[in-house]
Parts: C-alpha cells; sequence; structure tokens
C-alpha cells in the first residue's frame, strides 16, 4: 500500500458538500481515506472569482498512480465540474499531490504537484495532517510555508 496526499478545493454552489462529497467518492472507489485536514477558506488565484475552500486527505492505496488521477478525474466530472477557463471557478477541484516518494514525470501527471510548494492553502492543510512530511526530494515540505500566509482561515471541518 501507498500513501499519497489529495488536495480538494471547491469555489462554486455546496463548497463544502463538494469536498464532502469527494471524499465520499474516494471511498466508494475503494481509496481508503486515512487522515483529512480542516477545512481552510481563501481568495482565488486567477480571474476574479467566490473564495475557495480547501483541504487534503491522506489515502493509503494501492492503485497505481494515473489510475489514481484517472478516478480523481472521474469523481470531478461525476460531481458536475464544468472545465471553463483555466484557474477558473470550479465545482470540484481534486489534485494528486504525492504519491509515495515517487517522482513522477508523465504526459498528463507530475507528481509532486508542480504548484504545491507555492501554495500556502495547500501547505496549511497538508501539513496540518502530516507536519514532519518531507518531499521526495528529501526537503521537508514545512521549509516551503510561508509564515502566516495573508488570506487564508480555517473555517471547519470535513
Amino acid at each position: 500500500m501507498t500513501t499519497a496526499y489529495i488536495g480538494l478545493g471547491s469555489n462554486l454552489g455546496d463548497r463544502l458538500g463538494y469536498l464532502r462529497a469527494a471524499v465520499a467518492a474516494l471511498q466508494a472507489r475503494g481509496v481508503s481515506v486515512v487522515s483529512a485536514s480542516s477545512v481552510f477558506e481563501n481568495d482565488a488565484l486567477g480571474p476574479p472569482q467566490p473564495p475557495y475552500l480547501n483541504a487534503v486527505v491522506s489515502v493509503s492505496t494501492s492503485v497505481p498512480p494515473q489510475e489514481l488521477l484517472s478516478a480523481l478525474k472521474a469523481i470531478e466530472h461525476d460531481l458536475g465540474r464544468q472545465h471553463t477557463e483555466r484557474w477558473g471557478p470550479r465545482e470540484i477541484d481534486l489534485d494528486l499531490l504525492l504519491y509515495g516518494d515517487e517522482l513522477i514525470d508523465e504526459p498528463g501527471l507530475t507528481v509532486p504537484h508542480p504548484e504545491m510548494t507555492k501554495r500556502s492553502f495547500v501547505l496549511l492543510p497538508l501539513l496540518e495532517i502530516a507536519p514532519d512530511l518531507d518531499l521526495p526530494s528529501g526537503e521537508p515540505a514545512s521549509a516551503f510555508l510561508e509564515r502566516d500566509p495573508q488570506g487564508i482561515a480555517k473555517v471547519g471541518a470535513l
């Protein structure tokens, strides 16, 4: 079994409902959710749009990384995600952040997620559930988190 970390985000409709539905859909697909972070709210990147709710879950899986990514995309589709514009608003967004200690660079899949270390709204929830996490490069994930990042607030639980 491999431990993977999945980022969840939503800024349209019932944002918390979408996050919770995504976690339930992972479980229904046989991906065992081991732990879930708190839910954080933050301003959106990209074009003007509503704020996001974000969280991270750790999962234990035997599903290979490409298949796990396919499952994440299927869950997004099943929950009604509309792909309208890059960095635009979305009902649900699921990102494969880390897959064990693997470095993956394949068409359609890069792990660790290439933007992960630049986004406090990913690092805060990730480090909440894995405070001593080292990236596959050997660097501590905590080294990338800015001190007291602005515009991000803990708002609840999954």
